[in-house]
């Protein structure tokens, strides 16, 4: 009996589409919402953390931030007083740089205008397995303004997109002015908070070392082209806005810095060496090349990015493991608080839902 071999081997197989998870954020910027922000502020690399854990079918999602604010009386009332400070991006220190730099001013908001104008404005992914999320925390009723929140929703069902509310007030306000509703209607989750409530963190012995090999990492990165030098020191201010916010933040922010998700291949001449191949360095002009690289010969450039790739790949490598005893720690403090009552913020709030929402799409 003749058995015919198999001509479809494993390699031939169509790859998967990569996945994706795509947050947009929408902040009410008017008067009373500095504890949003500042929540915000403390808490955007915990959520990031908590994303880059996620995978689906063994892949790790590239995840895209989209941030909007609305109600803030410095914006124009024939936009409805919405502004998009970013699209969809994976550049997570210019997300950094637009979060920092939002501020309150009163105004009017209106939420279903916010999230209709995310919906349109939007790439938002075609792909089922991709988790869509809409965020949007404010105080005032959710009705308000010229478009009828409810047929935003069908909208955002249509697409599968979900719309999480966070109502920063009592919960039984929160339901009474309809953000419970503007959760229902697509499926999505409703949050209360007290936004004026700070955000406690909790010190461990690993966050001191973290911060140290977050310095040294920090030298392997190497700018190139007209965006380099700007974005080096973007960088470098960043780490600054987190610092000022509290040392958990940055150590926050140094732990994304261990992970794939943080890639700086469009400025950083190692990040993208790793990701276009060294075919990349013979498109770039002597003007584009780093101070470090000018007069230096192919052979030479290429062990400089080596030896610059391999010091990075170890201080990742010395901060993952200790994000890792740093977890398990904070994890073990918090079991000794007990503190089982302890209120939503929003970033908590937002890491819940992500992580809810995400194993009912198959995540792990």
């Amino acid at each position: 009996i003749l058995i015919k071999p198999n001509i479809y081997s494993v390699s031939m197989l169509p790859k998967p589409p990569p996945v994706k998870i795509q947050i947009a954020i929408l902040f009410d910027t008017s008067n009373s919402m500095d504890g949003l922000i500042d929540q915000a502020k403390s808490r955007i690399w915990n959520i990031v953390n908590e994303m880059t854990n996620l995978t689906y079918n063994g892949q790790t999602p590239t995840i895209e931030f989209a941030l909007y604010d609305y109600g803030n009386q410095t914006l124009s009332s024939s936009s409805n007083f919405i502004r998009q400070q970013t699209p969809f991006t994976t550049d997570l220190d210019f997300l950094s740089q637009k979060l920092f730099a939002l501020s309150t001013n009163g105004g009017d908001e209106y939420c279903g205008a916010v999230i209709e104008r995310s919906i349109m404005d939007l790439a938002w992914s075609f792909n089922a397995n991709d988790l869509k999320m809409i965020y949007i925390a404010g105080n005032e009723p959710f009705n308000q303004g010229p478009i009828d929140y409810k047929s935003v929703c069908k909208i955002a069902s249509s697409k599968k997109i979900f719309i999480n509310t966070i109502f920063c007030g009592p919960y039984d306000l929160g339901v009474q002015t309809f953000w419970k509703d503007g959760s229902d209607c697509s499926g999505g989750d409703y949050f209360n908070i007290n936004s004026d409530k700070k955000v406690v963190h909790i010190p461990t012995p690993y966050d001191k070392e973290i911060r140290s090999f977050n310095d040294s990492l920090n030298t392997t990165y190497v700018g190139y082209g007209r965006r380099g030098k700007r974005r080096m020191k973007m960088q470098s201010l960043q780490d600054n806005n987190a610092a000022r916010q509290a040392g958990a933040v940055a150590v926050e922010r140094s732990i994304v810095k261990s992970k794939k998700s943080y890639n700086n291949s469009t400025w950083d001449i190692i990040d993208a060496v790793e990701e276009e191949g060294e075919e990349m360095l013979d498109q770039l002009k002597i003007e584009d090349l780093p101070e470090e690289l000018k007069g230096k010969s192919e052979k030479e450039i290429k062990k400089y990015i080596e030896n610059k790739k391999q010091k990075r790949v170890y201080y990742q490598k010395n901060i993952a493991e200790l994000a890792k005893k740093r977890e398990m720690f904070i994890s073990e403090e918090m079991k000794k608080r007990s503190n089982n009552s302890a209120e939503d913020d929003f970033g908590t709030a937002v890491s819940k839902s992500i992580k809810e929402r995400a194993k009912m799409l198959g995540y792990q």
